[in-house]
């Protein structure tokens, strides 16, 4: 396991504290067997009033790993559990879905639909999987002729274009899922500790969480006590970040 050096950590303290945002105390990094893939843990405060979170983000290098999405029809798995039993190298908790057990919005597993697309206010964007790799597009650039092998329709969209969405929430702390993109090809999953949307949005769009991985795009999953991270170590043992409750899906990175 490495750590940043010391001055590369005093250099972001530094300079976001004369910015007044949120800023990297501490972080770890670990590998998985796969190279390409590694897991971040970074321990981020915002100066202006001490606040601190915990973000842990799986980074997926460009054809490292194959983005899926699992189906948990019945509730009956955990997160680690399928994650174990499809041989995956990281995973978090997919979409919304509603008190009956049903996903609210598009989502394609192994390249079957098991919900269609659906219009509402929360629901900006897909996250998405095909031959061309992983990406992450609004509603209005999506386009449901293409031949999909995964997809989660979710929101709201977080970062776009390496901004910060204007007008997220701000009063509501939960703990938060997302998946993001970075140019060239770079993908991650990854949770936070309790913060608002606009507290995601500012931590994601200002915060390097790892040398080279500037956050292009950024889709808020499903929060709050359906979040979840899973993330299996190059020793063979996993680390974990459980659900309060069972979720219907789950979004995870494969061997290509």
């Amino acid at each position: 396991m490495r750590k940043p050096s010391a001055v590369l950590v005093a250099l972001f303290v530094a300079a976001a504290g004369a910015r007044g945002q949120w800023h990297i105390v501490s972080g770890t990094t670990e590998a998985s067997a796969v190279a390409g893939i590694e897991h971040r843990q970074v321990v981020i405060q915002d100066p202006r009033n001490s606040a601190r979170a915990t973000v842990d983000i799986a980074l997926i290098a460009a054809k490292s790993g194959k983005l899926r999405v699992i189906d948990n029809r019945n509730g009956a798995d955990g997160l680690a559990d399928a994650m174990r039993r499809e041989n995956c190298l990281a995973g978090v908790n997919g979409g919304y879905f509603d008190p009956n057990f049903k996903p609210i919005g598009l989502l394609i597993a192994d390249g079957a639909i098991v919900s269609p697309l659906t219009r509402a206010r929360l629901l900006t964007g897909v996250l998405c999987a095909s031959s061309n790799g992983i990406e992450i597009v609004r509603l209005r650039e999506f386009s449901q002729k293409r031949k999909l092998d995964a997809a989660v329709e979710c929101g709201p969209f977080l970062i776009d274009l390496g901004k910060r969405i204007r007008g997220l929430d701000d009063t509501r702390s939960a703990r938060r899922t997302f998946a993001a993109l970075a140019r060239g090809g770079k993908a991650a999953l990854g949770v936070c500790s309790d913060v608002t949307l606009a507290q995601l949005g500012d931590v994601l769009s200002n915060v390097g969480l790892r040398d080279g991985f500037q956050i292009w795009r950024a889709l808020n999953l499903d929060g709050g006590s359906s979040s979840a991270f899973w993330f299996a170590r190059r020793e063979g043992n996993a680390f974990s970040v459980p659900e309060e409750k069972r979720v219907r899906d789950f979004v995870a990175v494969g061997p290509k």
